[in-house]
């Protein structure tokens, strides 16, 4: 049975009339979305909607032309650049669908980035991270050497290792085989109930989606609750 956290008079993620054009050609428009700290949150949606800039304007990598996003009560479209590096360094995991690790640094030191770069190592939490998502044997290789499936989990690690307040996950488990996604969403969800996180999940796997507290679909128009799902 999903969790349910009890409601806050400050979410921890607060969307509101969130609106991103390319050119004259709106992508989604009047997005409002309140994510509670120890809520998981799913994101389902036709392709081409675009769930995954959704994620990428929450996270400030993309920009917006109306609305704001709030994290911890941070407005981080109100923030220069460098600003909102900063934040997104010390506050969120964003989990790619490209998976963006670095090809010359071997698994342990690309899932170990985010703690170096808060000056803050930590090898035996790297090691921990890696066992939970199966590649503690494989620290030491090099990402080219990898399987598709094999680099999904070392950006999820990567993602989680240094216990951020939010977590964007943009289709985890898009290349992952049925047991590795269990464990994957598992993962997630313990860092969402044992640390007082959130996640917002984008995805097409209705599996996936089943493990949240709230599903909900976006359209161009806006964001509205899927019934049946949550």
């Amino acid at each position: 049975m999903p969790y349910h956290p009890t409601p806050t008079s400050s979410p921890l993620l607060d969307v509101r009339a969130l609106c991103k054009r390319y050119i004259d050609a709106p992508v989604f428009s009047h997005v409002d979305l309140q994510v509670q700290r120890g809520e998981f949150v799913a994101i389902l949606g036709e392709s081409g909607v675009g769930k995954s800039t959704l994620l990428n304007c929450i996270a400030g990598l993309d920009t917006v032309q109306e609305g704001s996003v709030q994290i911890a009560g941070t407005d981080i479209t109100s923030l220069g650049e460098a600003a909102q590096a900063l934040f997104r360094r010390a506050h969120l995991g964003f989990v790619f669908q490209a998976f963006h690790v670095l090809p010359h640094l071997s698994v342990a030191h690309n899932v170990g980035l985010p703690l170096l770069l808060q000056s803050q190592p930590d090898a035996a939490r790297v090691h921990a991270v890696l066992r939970a998502v199966g590649l503690d044997a494989l620290a030491d290789r090099l990402p080219q050497t990898l399987s598709g499936g094999q680099l999904q989990r070392v950006a999820i690690a990567r993602a989680l290792v240094h216990r951020p307040s939010l977590i964007l996950a943009d289709e985890p488990t898009g290349n992952l085989d049925p047991a590795t996604a269990d464990k994957v969403m598992d993962l997630l969800s313990t860092q969402v109930r044992s640390h007082g996180a959130a996640c917002v999940l984008v995805t097409h796997s209705q599996a996936a989606a089943a493990r949240a507290d709230r599903v909900l679909t976006l359209t161009a128009t806006g964001m509205v609750t899927l019934n049946g799902l949550a």
